[in-house]
């Protein structure tokens, strides 16, 4: 089978040109932190605390200074200072503890919501997406939200009423000082709030750049052995070297930015410093201002700016975390399949629909002229004389359907063993796929039991069929994870019947571990043949009434296959199992072989049927199927 045929090369499912994606918003944020709330009405506390403690010093540092002038004694005004600093240190650990702690559980949140999302979308989103890029998400994107607890955002809170109340007590001490302050702080603020409308998407743009090198590693990883074998590892390094260079340059132009916001509080405070200190000092020299008011209003001036550097640190942290957002917001803004359904047909709930409520007459399932058609990009004719090539403008690609299915009817008795077959690329695995909703059908109907399979809920259809694909995945882990995964209920005692069904005994013989074996990555442990029977033996385990087999036997030798033959006719009976093969010895005893080419249906019938009526047929039985 061609792998136009397994792997479609457009989603079905409409969606934003990649990259663009919708913008996340402050609001967007609000979710992640709705659950934290409690903490952060603590730290808000805390932060506000803090706020005052750190107003009321220069007061006490003036009342000091006053009272050693004038001679008299300080009595606990010293103790008061210490229990003051001491006490908004502590304050202050604590607030940054319960921040870090907080923003690991954002983390966790959006982690959450993420993959929740990635694993219930529709199968066509993954036919078009790397996989690397999906991690990516999940695990640097999700990150950078962290930094809207961490940097700043949420102190500045506590930071604005220190702010306020630095400025209305430099007014009172000193109103000209205070306007020249005020005059150098306005254009820190502006060129702040100008550079970090240019963060946000460099830092959408750096992510992307990130999960590009995240899936060109994953690519490469996964297909270490056909890289190695053809000679064409220094290739893909240089390939991944270019991706971790784009990553590098993106990177780079961020922290251009960033060391352009970084130094300008820093940058406020020093100028700000300087001219209170000269203007000041020539005003205590006049006798406009006394030394103990200049010594308060000078750290009331770095009371001022410090909130200022947490609102730059936090202007910064959140465009930064809102540009990872919009990535985020990007997978959670796609519809869910069952959401996808509610677009299609009204959702029927029907619990154990296959079994109580079909009618027993009815075939077990029925194509009735189904037509279907992945969506594929066809690059622009480069001698096309069109508007937009007369202008000069670049042609857009054009978007065209591929169609894999036209008008396909068939029925599938209750109990049978059905057979497809065909040339590569007929689109017998696209028909397992539609019975499996994994993708619907543009036209016609399929059913099972009698019942439109859009109107049944996809957990009570998938729960009455069990599939096996061409490509017999295996999930890294144990050989009980494996089989599990379908059938979370069964005994050990059931595995190893299974097992033993599939003739999968020695797999256990040879590791003391028994079912707790690990198969690897992938089940790289295993041999081809071995994963093929075990993805085998995880849907006989799960014994549904509809077995779904595509070319399930084709990494088996003549032993094994004889004997997984045996273990599917006897899991098979009294259940109904269409096949996909093309080896002669699995298609002569069905009870009925469908034949497909070019997504039509050209003859049904039994063996000696097909020999005498359809030549197709007569051909491939001729050459035992191997197409």
């Amino acid at each position: 089978m061609s792998s136009t045929e397994t792997t479609p090369r457009r989603s079905l499912f409409r969606r934003p040109p990649r990259g663009e994606g919708p913008r996340a918003s402050l609001g967007q944020i609000w979710p992640y932190l709705a659950e934290h709330r409690r903490i952060l009405i603590v730290v808000v506390v805390l932060s506000v605390i803090g706020a005052v403690t750190s107003l009321a010093q220069p007061l006490l540092v003036s009342s000091v200074i006053s009272t050693v002038q004038a001679g008299d004694p300080l009595g606990g005004i010293v103790w008061l200072l210490v229990v003051l600093v001491v006490g908004s240190g502590l304050a202050s650990g604590y607030q940054h503890y319960l921040l870090q702690r907080t923003g690991e559980g954002v983390v966790l949140t959006s982690r959450r919501r993420l993959v929740a999302r990635m694993l219930n979308l529709p199968i066509g989103e993954f036919d078009t997406r790397r996989v690397g890029d999906l991690v990516s998400r999940v695990g640097s994107d999700t990150t950078l939200l962290r930094a809207v607890l961490t940097q700043g955002v949420v102190e500045s809170i506590g930071g604005a009423l220190t702010f306020i109340g630095a400025l209305i007590a430099m007014l009172i001490l000193d109103p000209l000082l205070l306007l020249l302050t005020v005059l150098v702080v306005a254009v820190a603020v502006f060129t702040v709030v100008t550079l970090s409308a240019r963060i946000r998407p460099a830092v959408k743009e750096a992510q992307k750049k990130v999960g590009d090198l995240a899936a060109a590693v994953e690519r490469s990883i996964s297909a270490i052995r056909t890289v190695r074998a053809s000679n064409a590892t220094d290739r893909e390094i240089a390939a991944i070297d270019r991706d971790a260079q784009g990553a590098w340059e993106q990177g780079i132009k961020v922290a251009r930015i960033s060391a352009l916001i970084v130094p300008i509080a820093g940058i406020a405070l020093q100028v700000s410093f300087l001219v209170v200190l000269g203007v000041g000092g020539y005003r205590v020299a006049s006798g406009a201002l006394s030394v103990a008011n200049l010594v308060a209003f000078i750290l009331f001036l770095f009371m001022m700016v410090m909130p200022l550097g947490q609102f730059f640190g936090a202007v910064n942290a959140v465009n930064q975390a809102l540009g990872a957002l919009g990535r985020i917001q990007e997978i959670i803004a796609l519809p869910t399949e069952s959401q996808n359904d509610r677009d299609i047909a009204p959702l029927a709930v029907l619990v154990g629909a296959a079994n109580d409520a079909v009618r027993p007459e009815s075939p077990a399932i029925e194509f009735d002229d189904v037509t279907f058609s992945y969506l594929a990009l066809r690059e622009p004719d480069p001698e096309a004389t069109d508007a937009d090539a007369v202008s000069g403008a670049p042609a857009a690609p054009v978007i065209e359907r591929q169609e894999v299915l036209h008008g396909v009817s068939f029925r599938v008795p209750r109990g049978s063993r059905t057979a497809l077959v065909g040339p590569s690329g007929a689109g017998k695995s696209t028909t397992l796929s539609l019975i499996e909703r994994f993708y619907d059908p543009e036209g016609g109907r399929i059913r099972l039991g009698g019942l439109d399979i859009k109107s049944l809920d996809r957990e009570v259809l998938r729960s009455q069929i069990g599939y096996v694909e061409q490509d017999a995945p295996v999930l890294a882990g144990s050989l009980r994870d494996n089989l599990l995964l379908a059938s979370p209920l069964s005994t050990d005692e059931d595995c190893i019947e299974v097992l033993e069904q599939v003739n999968l005994t020695e797999v256990l013989s040879r590791d003391p571990l028994g079912l707790d074996a690990q198969v690897g990555e992938d089940g790289i442990l295993l041999s081809g043949g071995e994963r093929q029977r075990l993805a085998i033996a995880r849907t006989l385990l799960a014994a549904p009434p509809v077995l779904l087999l595509d070319e399930s036997t084709s990494s088996l030798d003549g032993l094994n296959e004889q004997r997984l033959r045996g273990a599917i006719d006897a899991v098979a009976e009294k259940r109904t199992l269409i096949v996909i093969a093309h080896r002669l010895s699995t298609v002569v005893d069905s009870d009925q072989i469908i034949v497909l080419d070019h997504g039509r249906v050209v003859g049904v019938g039994t063996h000696a049927e097909l020999i005498e009526s359809t030549p197709l047929y007569r051909d491939l039985a001729q050459h035992q199927l191997l197409v």
